[in-house]
């Protein structure tokens, strides 16, 4: 914690208050309460660290480590299962599908064939546990906002030879910005009072919870987090190897940028360190060069592999204070603030920590339903062992860019207006706007738009092939 003498009086006055007010929030356990008084008063002393661009460097080979430099892995069957046999898989499933118009957790969404995120996931390690004789562990982190349906909804998997475990992120209580209290105690005891404090959040959840001591017990060395909706964060032994003969304690997947991915977070070697530059961090005049391909070719995929005894270190040392990124919200007409961490800002607190330069593969997010189109259509395969393959008779090595406009937002919406999804193989671009409904083996090439005018229904008939075309009427078709 940050010492008294950073605050002014008034923020000591603010603080003593909140301890107070947090004292007789019932709701949470005392490891809760501490951990939210501490990153109030780190966000109150505004210890945020001031980045001197000038002192910004590009990372080398040996930080970043291109995906052909990572040491060879060996042939031997026994080997891999030694590697795995260290190995957990945790995912990050705290988020709720309500921006594409679902309830329940998102990773219960459905991508292929009837199989959702958490499916697909439960699927790949299985297989790799039946292959090679081992029994990697998936942990699932929740939020109390998908706690409880996810408890249901792993009973499905009781059957498969898979240890799952389940364990909740830290509840924190928003604070209403004009007083600075808690917003429960306004009376607001719902889950509105409350949020998940960012996936940051992660190393300290997993140290609370009891799961960290029972995996080093077991022997688990590594775990390699990633979000649940991300299809490409499959398990990758080049990786985990690499980080074992090395010694490297912390490794973030990176990826190089696109046009599409200007605002993500990207590695940058500082004061001799690794560590994340995120957009929010960069000085209002420097932004443009931040999104700009030339100078930071590379973004955060938010695949990151962390050894356990290492997490347990700087834990119980309270040394993992990463970058606090506040994120003003509104409930019911009230102005609230609450405090988030990242996990890929604790990069800079691990020994040896690099990032590892990865094929695009491997960073398949599903954020949209213009994503779902991507991955259910004839651009992706899905395998037996729940792997989502890009289809190899596309040459292009970038997707498609596609808008959907907000008719299509709703997977259930979204799933009525494609009969099937079209054929997309040979698309360059698609633009979708008005009411839309696409019949059953349309095939879509080049670059097209589709603008049905204000008040009418426009539908693109079975079989229809569509190349490079602006589409406004039945009659451009």
């Amino acid at each position: 914690m940050a010492t008294a003498t950073a605050f002014s009086p008034a923020d000591t006055d603010k603080l003593s208050k909140l301890k107070s007010a947090v004292a007789s929030l019932n709701q949470i356990s005392e490891n809760e309460k501490s951990g939210f008084i501490n990153l109030v008063g780190r966000y109150l002393s505004g210890e945020a660290q001031h980045i001197d661009w000038s002192k910004i460097q590009t990372p080398t080979d040996e930080v970043v480590v291109p995906y052909d430099k990572l040491a060879p892995l060996s042939e031997d069957p026994a080997e891999t299962k030694k590697l795995l046999d260290k190995l957990v898989v945790l995912k990050l499933n705290g988020g709720l599908g309500t921006t594409m118009g679902c309830t329940g957790p998102k990773s219960v969404i459905e991508v292929r064939n009837g199989l959702t995120f958490l499916d697909l996931i439960v699927k790949q390690i299985e297989a790799l546990n039946a292959k090679f004789g081992c029994s990697v562990p998936l942990l699932l982190m929740n939020s109390f906002n998908t706690h409880d349906d996810t408890l249901k909804i792993v009973e499905k998997y009781a059957n498969s030879n898979i240890d799952i475990h389940t364990f909740n992120q830290s509840q924190y209580p928003r604070l209403v910005t004009e007083d600075f209290t808690p917003l429960p105690c306004k009376g607001n005891s719902g889950k509105d009072g409350w949020y998940p404090p960012g996936h940051g959040d992660v190393f300290p959840s997993l140290m609370n919870s009891g799961k960290l001591d029972a995996l080093l017990a077991k022997g688990k060395e590594y775990v390699f987090v990633a979000n649940s909706d991300n299809l490409g964060a499959i398990v990758d032994l080049k990786i985990l190897n690499h980080l074992i003969l090395n010694k490297n304690e912390y490794c973030m997947e990176v990826t190089p940028k696109t046009l599409a991915d200007v605002k993500g977070g990207t590695l940058i070697s500082y004061e001799g360190k690794v560590q994340l530059l995120e957009i929010a961090q960069v000085p209002d005049e420097h932004v443009n060069e931040f999104k700009s391909i030339e100078k930071f070719k590379i973004f955060n995929t938010n695949n990151l592999w962390v050894n356990l005894s290492a997490i347990k270190r700087l834990v119980e040392a309270d040394a993992l204070k990463m970058e606090i990124i506040p994120n003003p919200k509104e409930v019911d007409g009230v102005k609230v603030l609450q405090l988030e961490t990242a996990a890929g800002a604790a990069i800079k607190f691990f020994d040896r920590a690099i990032g590892a330069n990865v094929p695009r593969s491997r960073f398949l997010p599903v954020k949209a339903t213009s994503d779902l189109l991507l991955v259910q259509s004839d651009l992706y395969t899905l395998t037996g062992e729940g792997y989502v393959i890009r289809n190899p008779a596309r040459s292009n090595p970038s997707n498609p860019s596609i808008e959907l406009g907000p008719e299509f937002k709703k997977v259930a919406n979204f799933l009525a207006r494609f009969k099937s999804i079209p054929s997309i193989i040979d698309l360059d671009s698609l633009k979708v706007t008005g009411d839309v409904w696409f019949g059953s083996g349309v095939t879509l090439k080049g670059k097209v738009t589709v603008a049905a005018k204000a008040g009418l229904k426009l539908e693109i008939p079975d079989g229809a092939v569509i190349a490079d075309k602006d589409i406004n009427g039945p009659e451009d078709i």
